[in-house]
């Protein structure tokens, strides 16, 4: 595919993506509440899971 007619395909489907998204503009809004706190928890998470994976082990394995 030339380069100039991947450029025209990506600048319309570009433009197509912007309409579909204002049309959902106004609904994003009123759900930002709930996502928020599910962000946080999400992000509380992986920091409860990184420091159980990085936590030093109290016993380990003796090799004879």
């Amino acid at each position: 595919m030339h380069s100039d007619v991947h450029l025209q395909l990506h600048a319309l489907r570009a433009a197509e993506l912007r309409t579909e998204a204002d049309r959902f503009g106004p609904a994003r809004a009123v759900t930002r509440t709930p996502g928020r706190l599910r962000g946080r928890l999400g992000w509380l998470l992986v920091e409860v899971g990184l420091r159980l994976v990085h936590s030093p082990r109290a016993h380990t394995a003796r090799t004879a």
